[in-house]
């Protein structure tokens, strides 16, 4: 039986709904990548999971949306919140989608799991035991980013879930944490949470040359298709129709890789030994182009001069992770250096998703060694005193 086929009404605001579809969302888009990555069951599950969860929360936003609707007027003015909460509902199920390539054992060519690495970092799931050294700890009490560069994106407990905790979030026996960083680090958490040693997946034997082509479109699918997710987002934010047209070039190249990704995999089949063996690249292209067409969706009411409703407004700003969108300034500690001189991350707890750089550069998925300079604009995710702090340091 389908989970959202028993909810009923409850009085709970749309704002607060729409904030967690977001962080949900974008949660989703990382775990199902990182499941093909890892070739992990454990990680597609968790994201079956949230895509059931995301299915009530779009429940629960229709109808507090209907019940919110009490005249004409009304219904005009939340129309583009419904195609918010539909464009979020679009992104699960193609996470869903993608999680699928994992739980249903959809080939993919090891050219695949070869690229990805570059995409999507290390992600596991620990699942907490009852003796281990972590539990009845806070977050902040752990200090596990600082000491082991491990951060714990989210907690399923029961059937809750906790997105983006924070130094306050406690965690406890049974408690299923998701886990990003190095292997090193990766591998000393999880071996205290569970009392396992942990076995990383086993690494690709390398990439099909006759695919390199295809694999390395998807991989930039990927990682536009979540840019464009972000920036819409962010267009709603500061109700931007620029940010929101630079959601709209990011969409269209989507769509342009994915037009060339086809012929090169066409032309691949006919010179791989198993072409079935290409079906899983087929499937994660369809399912990232829906996320971008989703995100463009997502900025469809800035776009079309009707502003951002003040609900959908609130709700990205309340939600876990904040989007901001940072000028470099002449003379500031980052005019004339690299992301990683400067330790961003690490300093700010802020994660630069991408650099704009005037006229018409973008960085996407910037690294280390990519340089900063006045002029140019960081967009970063992470927490609100994170991004004051990244301010600070980026002004002059």
């Amino acid at each position: 039986m389908d989970p959202a086929s028993d909810v009923e009404y409850e009085p709970r605001s749309v704002k607060e709904v729409l904030a967690e579809m977001k962080d949900t969302a974008e949660l989703l888009i990382d775990l199902s990548f990182s499941a093909v990555l890892n070739g992990s069951d454990d990680i597609a599950s968790e994201v079956v999971d949230l895509e059931h969860r995301m299915d009530v929360l779009e429940l629960q936003a229709r109808m507090s949306l209907l019940m919110a609707a009490r005249s004409p007027e009304d219904a005009e003015e939340l129309a583009p919140v419904l195609g918010v909460v539909g464009a979020a509902e679009k992104i699960s199920n193609a996470a869903g989608d993608i999680a699928k390539v994992v739980l249903e054992d959809i080939r993919l060519p090891e050219a695949m799991r070869a690229s990805l690495p570059e995409a999507v970092e290390t992600l596991v799931r620990a699942s907490v035991a009852g003796d281990s050294s972590l539990d009845g700890e806070t977050l902040g009490d752990l200090n596990l980013e600082t000491e082991t560069g491990v951060r714990v994106i989210a907690i399923h407990r029961g059937g809750d879930w906790i997105l983006d905790p924070d130094e306050d979030t406690e965690i406890l026996a049974d408690d299923r944490l998701l886990l990003r960083g190095p292997d090193e680090g990766i591998a000393t958490v999880y071996e205290d949470a569970t009392g396992d040693a942990y076995e990383p997946p086993e690494p690709p034997t390398g990439g099909d040359d006759d695919l390199e082509r295809a694999v390395d479109s998807i991989v930039l699918m990927k990682n536009m298709s979540e840019l464009a997710v972000d920036l819409a987002y962010g267009s709603v934010l500061f109700d931007s129709e620029d940010v929101a047209e630079e959601v709209v070039e990011l969409e269209a190249e989507v769509d342009a890789l994915q037009s060339r990704f086809e012929a090169w995999t066409l032309q691949a089949a006919a010179r791989v030994d198993d072409p079935v063996s290409l079906r899983g690249l087929v499937h994660l292209a369809n399912s990232t182009e829906v996320i971008s067409d989703a995100a463009l969706e997502i900025s469809e009411g800035v776009l079309s001069g009707l502003g951002t409703h003040p609900v959908v407004e609130h709700a990205v700003q309340e939600s876990d992770e904040v989007f901001v969108r940072v000028p470099v300034a002449p003379g500031s500690e980052f005019d004339g250096t690299t992301l990683g001189e400067e330790r961003v991350e690490t300093e700010t707890g802020m994660r630069v998703i991408a650099v704009r750089r005037p006229p018409a550069d973008w960085v996407v998925s910037p690294g280390p060694e990519t340089d900063v300079e006045a002029g140019d604009v960081l967009l970063a995710k992470g927490t609100r005193s994170g991004a004051e702090r990244l301010d600070e340091l980026t002004g002059d």
